[in-house]
């Protein structure tokens, strides 16, 4: 299992170089230099080739480049240059609430996608079916900004019952903290339930009509034990993938719902660096981001093994 996932591990860093060169290509090909935006517009052309020879913006763009890799290697993402702090500094002071946004919407998302399809392969083509699967195409097919707008509408301005935007630490208080997710968290995991739901009711369908399951049945084993024991488990690892790579999209995605609600994440920290022309947070949070995304998804690659002892068995 070691040299599986040192092996995954090193197969990465070709993924992340190349996420490295084309967000490094892409930021410094955008108009917009930052130290024009910094000085500002009264700012003199002397002084801003000065900023930008003592930023190293004048250097060609694969010095520019070399000199950053080299220093992500060694930890170093850069500085930013309007918070005047690191990068990874800043970096994970945004992280907390984006952690919190996509654990919580990727709970709601599990704990009512699968039992709804679970009950939609149960009742295959029955109105119970039919209606959960409508219901995950109109989830799906919402844009999750407005689906968020839409709730704030609904549950904050109408009703009153939960505030407009905002955020709370989870050290202000657990309900508090809740209170301010439960309506972004919603708008953000629509889409990853719809999507693991239709998974779920598919993979079940294949279980279902499998050999054993019916000779199961023909035994007489109750309809629950078939179902969470046996389908169920067989039926989890294209579900599991879902999650994980869902997951993935919720910490990557998260930007224009934390924009929408107001939430100081790492979303708003790429919108605010791309005002601003930060390049090396732009840079750096993006391919943190990258990094944290497949590293997720080699979580659930290693996931796999648990559920299914077959899995472990091929990879020795």
């Amino acid at each position: 299992m070691k040299g599986y996932i040192l092996k995954r591990l090193l197969s990465l860093i070709p993924v992340l170089f190349v996420v490295a060169v084309v967000v490094f290509l892409i930021i410094h090909i955008t108009p917009g230099d930052p130290a024009s935006v910094m000085l500002g517009p009264e700012a003199s052309p002397r002084e801003v080739a000065e900023l930008r020879e003592e930023l190293g913006l004048n250097l060609p763009l694969y010095q520019q480049f070399t000199s950053w890799l080299a220093g992500v290697v060694q930890g170093d993402f850069g500085w930013s240059i309007f918070m005047n702090e690191p990068v990874l500094q800043s970096f994970f002071s945004h992280l907390g609430p984006t952690l919190s946004l996509a654990i919580f919407a990727q709970l709601l998302a599990v704990v009512l996608a699968i039992p709804f399809g679970v009950i939609a392969a149960k009742r295959r083509g029955t109105i119970i079916d039919q209606t959960f699967m409508g219901g995950s195409l109109i989830g799906i097919s919402v844009p999750s900004f407005l689906l968020g707008l839409l709730l704030i509408l609904l549950f904050a301005v109408q009703l009153r019952w939960l505030p407009v935007a905002g955020y709370k630490p989870l050290d202000a208080g657990f309900f508090l903290h809740i209170r301010y997710l439960i309506l972004p968290a919603i708008a953000l995991g629509a889409m990853q339930a719809a999507l693991i739901a239709r998974m779920t009711r598919s993979s079940m369908l294949d279980i279902l009509n499998a050999n054993y399951i019916k000779t199961a049945r023909s035994k007489g084993l109750k309809e629950k034990i078939i179902i969470y024991k046996h389908a169920l488990r067989n039926a989890f690892i294209p579900i599991l993938t879902v999650i994980g790579q869902t997951f993935g999209t919720l910490v990557a995605g998260a930007a224009v719902v934390e924009t929408v609600f107001n939430i100081p994440g790492i979303g708003q920290l790429i919108v605010n660096s791309v005002e601003r022309r930060d390049f090396a947070v732009i840079q750096g949070t993006i391919l943190l981001v990258a990094i944290s995304y497949v590293l997720i998804n080699l979580v659930v690659d290693l996931l796999y093994g648990v559920i299914d002892p077959r899995v472990r068995l091929n990879r020795k």
